[in-house]
């Protein structure tokens, strides 16, 4: 039977489809250091659990609003408001299943096909899937290394062209653990006021920071938030990446048309999920505290691990989960490191995946115990020195 074609871009090699290799592997009996799962490994805070099970006693089973519980809504308009500083009201939110849909509605919305997009690269790979999916055109702007990887604010503008529509933003940074600085948020937003362009702002991993840093979002500047859609989510600082509940923020003309597309998919989120999400918002921050500061020495491991492996530089991540170690001095692609690191036990992501510019790379997660990232480490010291003595 025939099939359409506008599917044959899916090909980047995502976390998941690692995953599923590495489940393979350990099928046949090898036993896989998962360092490729952009996943908390902790388990959802019982009182959220609580009220889903609540919920689902009281017969809370039937459909809700497509733009979300007005509880729900609240209760995140205000939570953000208090975090970023920026004044949000119920009516400028809209709850989703994940955070992908408030991509895939912006992208919906904002961009005709055949406009262009800017997207960080390296970047979350989905982000130039979709636009490529909706008939639109990617344009890369890249960051260079310096103290870490900082976003090249000089080439940025020189990517903009007449059919530009929409810049996406990502801090902290997937990949590369990167949290821009007030001077390359400012930098962001001069080209999308000076262009006219839509943004953007994915800010998943927002809570998740080390070294006393404080997030700040590009809608707090002045003259962003109008044309700001702010992409955020319960998977990554609740620990509830199962639950599939996440949520954007945005002028509310762009809300109904959210809540519209809502309607014509997936109807609504299931109601004992938002209850999970209330209790999640409403209750001490101390579950998400602890969490972080358990990355914090999981990061702190990592970086004194590959520190000690000749042949790999790594630049200490500012935020989320994720180290980008760049492995080009081995003589590995990133296709061959990940392939060479696989057949040893350990699973990363190819840094192609998020980009030409990951190239030389993969992106490990220490999103994993203490004891996993020591014999994970000790792995990839093999497979280096291997690879050094094969050059």
């Amino acid at each position: 039977m025939r099939l359409a074609d506008r599917t044959d871009g899916f090909t980047a090699r995502t976390s998941l489809e690692v995953l599923v290799k590495a489940r393979e592997l350990e099928a046949r009996g090898l036993r896989v250091v998962h360092f490729e799962v952009g996943e908390p490994d902790f388990d959802t805070a019982p009182h959220v659990v609580e009220a889903l099970e609540a919920s689902l006693r009281a017969g809370e089973t039937h459909y809700a609003s497509p733009f979300g519980l007005p509880e729900l809504r609240a209760a995140i308009a205000a939570d953000v408001t208090r975090r970023l500083g920026i004044p949000f009201s119920p009516e400028e939110t809209v709850v989703t299943h994940g955070g992908k849909p408030i991509l895939l509605f912006t992208l919906l919305t904002c961009v005709n096909p055949g406009d262009e997009v800017l997207v960080p690269d390296p970047g979350y790979p989905i982000y130039a899937t979709l636009v490529r999916f909706l008939g639109g055109v990617p344009v890369s702007y890249t960051f260079a290394e310096r103290d870490g990887c900082r976003l090249d604010t000089a080439s940025l503008a020189a990517r903009v062209g007449p059919r530009t529509r929409l810049l996406i933003v990502n801090s902290p940074h997937n990949p590369t653990g990167a949290v821009h600085t007030d001077a390359e948020l400012g930098a962001l937003a001069d080209v999308a006021l000076r262009h006219d362009l839509w943004v953007l702002s994915d800010e998943m991993y927002a809570r998740i920071l080390y070294d006393g840093r404080r997030h700040r979002s590009i809608a707090s500047i002045p003259g962003m938030r109008e044309r700001t859609v702010v992409m955020d989510g319960f998977s990554k600082t609740f620990a509830m990446t199962g639950w599939r509940l996440g949520y954007g923020l945005a002028p509310a003309p762009l809300i109904a048309r959210f809540g519209l597309l809502m309607t014509h998919t997936t109807t609504c989120v299931s109601v004992f999920v938002q209850r999970g999400g209330i209790a999640a918002l409403e209750r001490s921050d101390a579950p998400v505290r602890a969490m972080v500061a358990e990355f914090a020495k999981r990061r702190a491991k990592m970086l004194e691990g590959f520190g000690r492996i000749a042949g790999v530089r790594c630049a200490a991540p500012e935020g989320a989960f994720y180290l980008f170690p760049d492995l080009s001095a081995l003589g590995l692609t990133s296709q061959e490191a990940y392939e060479r690191l696989l057949d040893a036990g350990v699973a990363v992501v190819p840094g192609t995946s998020f980009g030409a510019r990951g190239e030389g790379r993969v992106r490990v997660s220490f999103a994993t115990s203490l004891e996993n990232i020591e014999e994970g480490l000790a792995r990839f010291a093999r497979v280096a020195a291997s690879a050094a003595g094969t050059r």
